[in-house]
């Protein structure tokens, strides 16, 4: 063959090849409401450890690391905030933060 042949069927093979959906992917995710309070922040990972309640159908009440997809959401984040956010879960099993709304730590 020759080598234009050829680099015109691979070009012809990339095109063929199935693209992920954007929104296939967003169907395939489920999605969970999370209320708790950040225990520690992890600038270099984009993590979050939050103490959240208990999530009916999903998972019981615990305190585990969340990494959060957002940098902006992420920077509104501080140890002691109380937080309500969505979980979003994909069919992977991986896991990430977003809608992330923030009440400021209240000193007693």
């Amino acid at each position: 063959m020759k080598p234009t042949l050829v680099f015109l069927l691979f070009l012809l093979s990339l095109a063929c090849a199935p693209n992920p959906d954007p929104a296939a992917k967003a169907a395939a995710q489920k999605h969970y409401q999370l209320s708790g309070k950040v225990v520690s922040v992890n600038a270099k990972d984009q993590t979050a450890a939050i103490d959240a309640a208990a999530i009916p159908g999903f998972m019981d009440a615990m305190t585990m690391e969340y990494p959060i997809q957002s940098k902006s959401e992420f920077a509104t984040l501080h140890p002691g905030d109380h937080i309500t956010a969505t979980i979003d879960v994909n069919d992977d099993g991986s896991y990430t933060l977003s809608h992330i709304k923030t009440q400021p730590a209240t000193s007693k």
